[in-house]
């Protein structure tokens, strides 16, 4: 009988190793087809050009393409719960940014929980927002000038953002806070919308993305008046940052690679490895010259602590702020 015991033993031991075995090769094959990348804001918002960036990189290190699909509605909700809800195969990733941090706390209800059900894959980058005016509007000298109108005309100003619990939407109620501010939040399914109705006038402050904006700043359509980083940007160095207006103000947004919990290991370290190789890139970095920010980059463990610092510094805010669950 013991020897026997030992037999099946050395059989369950066998099999363990054929499995840990299985699993490499699958991870060696992967991908053999093509990987979406959910994007949970419009195309041409901060979040989507970095998604498509990353893309284009990881697609030519793998052979094989990294399809951006976005899917809009609920601050990011509707596409976190999509890739929460996928195969736990690696083809299906998430773009995830701050507004994942922010919605733990802004939202009663969600059908996830972000910290248990999406695992972290890479922290890509920290960029700052930029506070941008229309030309025309009265108040569009500096940020003292704006503060002294909106204190003047609470509640005529319009801001607009890219969706509730947004980076953009979180930077403007920063300042709100900060700044001691009404100004009327005006959402839209995407930052690019926003940037549209600033352009047109309909709007009078966007905290955008610098990525999306930063040509019309260029060509003068519209203006920064401050960056949201705790120190100048090397794409608009003549931009003053928002703490010489607003003492103690930082906002960076983060974007970083998520995957569907229980995502074998293997396929998440050979992303993560694929991922800071192009991270390291430095033609992918002088890409990034657009953001104004930084890679931030390591094992995946870097960004779960990034994940649990934002998630506790946005509960602050969305508690301070008096800003309703939805």
């Amino acid at each position: 009988m013991k020897v026997q015991r030992r037999h099946f033993l050395c059989l369950g031991a066998g099999a363990a190793v054929l499995s840990a075995a299985s699993r490499v090769a699958r991870a060696g094959t992967y991908p053999s087809r093509p990987v979406r990348v959910v994007v949970g804001f419009a195309a041409g918002g901060g979040t989507d050009v970095v998604a498509r960036l990353t893309g284009q990189w990881l697609s030519e290190r793998f052979g094989q393409s990294f399809v951006v699909e976005n899917r809009t509605g609920a601050g990011s909700n509707i596409a976190t719960e999509a890739v929460v809800n996928a195969p736990a195969d690696g083809y299906t990733l998430l773009l995830a940014n701050t507004a994942n941090t922010v919605n733990v706390s802004l939202y009663n209800r969600l059908n996830f929980d972000f910290i248990r059900d999406i695992a972290p894959v890479a922290a890509l980058l920290r960029a700052p927002n930029v506070m941008l005016i229309n030309p025309s509007f009265p108040a569009a000298s500096s940020v003292t000038a704006f503060i002294a109108y909106a204190r003047a005309n609470p509640g005529t100003v319009n801001m607009g953002s890219g969706g509730n619990g947004g980076p953009v939407h979180m930077a403007g109620e920063l300042f709100k806070m900060m700044a001691g501010v009404n100004l009327v939040h005006v959402p839209y399914r995407g930052e690019a919308l926003a940037i549209t109705d600033l352009l047109a006038g309909q709007l009078q402050v966007v905290f955008g993305s610098l990525s999306s904006s930063i040509g019309y700043v260029k060509s003068g359509r519209l203006r920064a008046l401050a960056v949201t980083g705790a120190t100048r940007s090397e794409a608009l160095p003549e931009v003053p940052v928002m703490a010489d207006f607003v003492p103690g103000y930082e906002m960076s947004t983060w974007y970083g690679i998520g995957a569907p919990n229980k995502t074998p290991a293997a396929i998440i370290d050979r992303l993560n490895a694929e991922t800071n190789a192009v991270l390291a890139d430095p033609a992918f970095k002088a890409r990034l010259s657009d953001f104004g920010g930084a890679v931030i980059g390591g094992p995946p463990s870097a960004m779960a602590q990034l994940v649990a610092e934002e998630t506790a510094k946005w509960a602050r805010v969305v508690k301070f702020a008096g800003i309703q669950p939805i």
